[in-house]
């Protein structure tokens, strides 16, 4: 009985055993694992093995083929496109044909490597600003070298350069076509020997060329031209001092199309007299502030194959001139007149061109005061007129536009500029003008935004474009000088005195307010006049 009852505990578990199934199990996820990650890369390695890891797709482009899409593409584009590959960048330099450099003299050591890339270049262009060093003729020399097949050549502020570089340059690029200076130094040398040598030379421009002599002693231009003057077909002057030295290869230039003098001194009467024969092939003709007169556009009538004809800011012309061109030029097809406000070309021009000119498709009217009686002759008689533009006018009002918007069937793109217009003027071209494509009115105080939206309610397809926020009141400035601004600053060099002024063969002024109208007019100049021989007569009728 005392005895207490004793229970049987199951023996422990063979803890050797278990730590042993435990191991084996282990070991054997571990190297199943193992074997399917290593498996799993070696898949993955052959397959990386199999397929490359860079494709170049444009391999198997040509190189032409691939040249003509850089074409397509802008300069910036262009760069980063050389940035691909070797070939890219071989293909891209191959296939330049346009090159446009900063022409300091830091270049000159550049220019065998810059052209070994760019070995096809044609057009190339040199500019330097006027605060540096240009190139000289060792660098002008050596491009002409690199580049034989040049065509096209600009060269702008490259004062250094001189009349030995430019005869190099004529013998090293004789298939030189288009030749543009601006602010050069070589003279009438480096031009001369510019036009003795390059016998396919077709356009000519040059502006503000110095180191020019003045006086008896001057050397013509293109006296000796040979066989370059007989291919030149445009030539343009713009702010030459003495630019009539180019006298005699205009007049020897027989195929010359094109002529542009633009802001030049001295009188031009004579050497449109000698360049309007009848033989000659003129087809434009741009006068931008020049001493010419009546004389001069007579001449011009001479031009039987007359069709584009810029008279801008010539205060001697009249009338009279504009009918003997509008009578004469049966293909007149462009005529831009700015009168300057001097009001000595109006509705007598205005009517000789609509009842001559009845091929005429655009006409600039710019500080000229015409009435409705001329617009209406013009609108009704100029049944091709396809471009209007109405400019600083002080008669312009509602009336005229209306009879425009009535009469201009053809026309397409119309542009009103500091007119007395209101919105009611406006609104006829809801009806009118059933070609008109795009309407554009600025500096109109009387015109406000809502006829403008009215309009466009009205024809949704017209582009009509309102600048009615700044209303300025300074006089309109239509240059029609190099489709551009200028470059920079002009400067004309001061005028102390001249004993001898040239003779003009036109109408004087007689009345003492035209000076001070044009003492007005030329004070933007500064004490520079362009035409002091001109205004020594104005302000002496009195």
């Amino acid at each position: 009985m005392g005895q207490s009852s004793s229970t049987h505990a199951p023996p422990p578990p063979p803890r050797s055993t278990h730590r042993h199934h435990r191991s084996i199990s282990l070991s054997s996820s571990f190297s199943a694992r193992s074997d399917l990650f290593s498996f799993t890369h070696s898949k993955k390695d052959s397959i990386v093995d199999t397929v490359p890891t860079t494709i170049d797709f444009t391999s198997e482009i040509p190189d032409e083929c691939l040249a003509l899409v850089f074409h397509f593409l802008t300069s910036g584009d262009r760069k980063r496109c050389t940035l691909v590959s070797r070939r890219w960048l071989l293909v891209e330099g191959q296939s330049r044909h346009r090159l446009a450099l900063n022409a300091q003299s830091y270049l000159l050591p550049q220019v065998p490597s810059i052209f070994s890339r760019f070995d096809s270049v044609t057009k190339l262009a040199l500019r330097c600003d006027r605060r540096s060093v240009s190139i000289g003729d060792e660098g002008l020399i050596l491009i002409s070298f690199r580049c034989p097949n040049l065509t096209r050549l600009k060269l702008r502020g490259c004062r250094e350069i001189t009349e030995l570089g430019m005869a190099k340059l004529a013998m090293n690029c004789k298939g030189l076509k288009k030749f543009s200076c601006g602010s050069c130094m070589f003279g009438v040398k480096g031009v001369n020997a510019l036009l003795q040598t390059c016998n396919s030379l077709e356009e000519l421009s040059v502006k503000r060329l110095r180191d020019v002599t003045d006086g008896a002693a001057a050397e013509p231009i293109g006296a000796e031209a040979g066989a370059a003057a007989s291919s030149l077909k445009s030539i343009c002057l713009k702010e030459l001092y003495n630019g009539q030295l180019f006298g005699p290869l205009i007049t020897g230039a027989k195929k010359l199309k094109t002529l542009k003098l633009l802001r030049c001194l001295g009188d031009w009467d004579r050497l449109l007299e000698a360049v309007a024969t009848a033989d000659n092939c003129l087809i434009e003709v741009h006068l931008e502030r020049l001493q010419v007169s009546d004389v001069g556009l007579c001449s011009l009538s001479n031009c039987p194959k007359l069709e584009i004809l810029h008279i801008v800011k010539t205060p001697e012309c009249t009338n009279t001139g504009v009918n003997a061109v509008a009578e004469h030029c049966k293909y007149l097809r462009k005529l831009h007149i700015d009168g300057w406000r001097t009001n000595r070309i109006g509705n007598e021009g205005l009517l000789a061109i609509a009842k001559h000119s009845v091929n005429l498709q655009e006409l600039v009217l710019i500080g000229v005061n015409p009435n409705s009686v001329s617009l209406e002759a013009i609108a009704t008689n100029c049944v091709k007129l396809e471009r209007l533009a109405l400019c600083g006018s002080e008669t312009i009002a509602d009336g005229e536009i209306s009879c425009i918007a009535l009469k201009c069937v053809a026309l397409k793109k119309l542009c009103i500029k500091g007119c007395p217009v209101s919105d009611e003027g406006i609104e006829a071209f809801a009806w009118g003008c059933p070609n008109l494509v795009k309407i554009k009115v600025k500096k109109c105080k009387n015109v406000t935004g809502e006829v403008g939206d009215w309009l466009r309610a009205r024809r949704g397809s017209l582009v009509v474009n309102l600048d009615v926020c700044v209303v300025e009141t300074e006089a309109v400035d239509a240059s029609a000088s190099d489709g551009g601004g200028q470059e920079d600053v002009v400067e004309f060099p001061p005028i102390v005195s001249q004993p001898n002024p040239p003779s003009i063969r036109s109408n004087s002024i007689g009345n003492g307010r035209w000076a001070s109208i044009f003492k007005t007019r030329f004070g933007f100049l500064g004490g520079r006049c362009p035409f002091p021989c001109t205004f020594r007569r104005w302000s002496s009728g009195k």
